[in-house]
């Protein structure tokens, strides 16, 4: 069980945050690469402390975190790593599951994601006593017919959802080459004109997101209003910066983190969206650039 301070990144979606303080943990923030978005490991050397008991990097957009060198500074200070990989289903590092790396790895099957269904996520665990800590966590502690174990809580996946992710599954590899297909063309369009998350080079992409910077806020509301003009709605994906969040001691600015986060962008991309549709999207965002 974990206690004391966590480290993680103040550019992701409030979840990472809320999870920590809702278990009584302390998150302390390590600012991100501006270029990769992820946490940057020297960040986090340099806030940990006594209290300190885990990293929790999150793999932004399906970007691979540095994930060799958190591994190192984790083990020369015995910390845990939980991994927020909430957008990297799918992804593969030097050939392996990025999943694979870390104590825990999260994912996500919101109805936003690659794979989805339609509600719920997975835990991804490298400890066999604490994967079945988590099937009694995720069913009420219960661990038989008239057996209660210890405390839990009700998260396990209905059959609904279930079906979903089966269906979702069958098409996996049609909504892949679509996504990708709607990816490269926005990256050719508007290259030059907008500055592109540094991908990690070890790992592939998922198509999960297209996420764009542009030169200052001013040009992302201005490119929100002329596309919600047309009922395209883009997404500021991560904003705020979580280091400004109110239920939170403000004793540092996270400088990179707030930079990014009011210059970013997320277009739409999804796997019927309409060349006709993606060409408009593009046109206003070069027309308001």
């Amino acid at each position: 069980k974990l206690s004391g301070e966590v480290i993680t990144t103040p550019f992701s979606f409030v979840a990472t945050t809320s999870s920590l303080v809702s278990n009584n943990l302390t998150p302390i923030y390590a600012d991100i690469d501006p270029k990769t978005f992820t946490m940057n490991p020297e960040n986090i050397k340099k806030n940990i402390s006594s209290k300190t008991t885990a990293i929790v990097p999150v793999h932004v957009f399906g970007n691979a975190c540095e994930v060799e060198k958190i591994a190192k500074i984790a083990q020369e200070n015995n910390l845990k790593v939980i991994y927020d990989a909430a957008h990297a289903f799918g992804i593969k590092y030097r050939d392996n599951s990025l999943l694979t790396y870390g104590d825990v790895s999260t994912l996500s099957f919101h109805a936003t994601k690659l794979f989805h269904t339609i509600e719920g996520g997975a835990l991804i665990i490298n400890d066999d006593a604490l994967v079945e800590e988590a099937r009694l966590l995720i069913n009420f502690g219960i661990d038989g017919i008239d057996s209660i174990k210890s405390l839990g809580t009700n998260a396990k996946m209905n059959e609904f959802e279930a079906a979903m992710g089966l269906c979702v599954l069958d098409d996996l590899e049609e909504i892949t080459t679509k996504r990708k297909k709607i990816y490269e063309f926005y990256k050719t369009e508007l290259k030059g004109l907008v500055i592109f998350q540094k991908r990690n080079k070890y790992s592939n992409l998922n198509y999960s997101y297209f996420p764009i910077v542009l030169k200052n806020e001013d040009q992302v509301l201005k490119i929100i209003k002329n596309l919600n003009n047309k009922d395209i709605f883009p997404r500021r994906y991560f904003y705020p910066s979580l280091d400004t969040l109110n239920y939170l001691s403000k004793e540092e600015v996270l400088e990179c983190s707030r930079d990014v986060s009011s210059r970013i962008l997320c277009l739409p991309i999804y796997p019927e969206l309409k060349t006709k549709d993606q060409i408009e999207i593009i046109s206003v965002v070069k027309a308001s650039i």
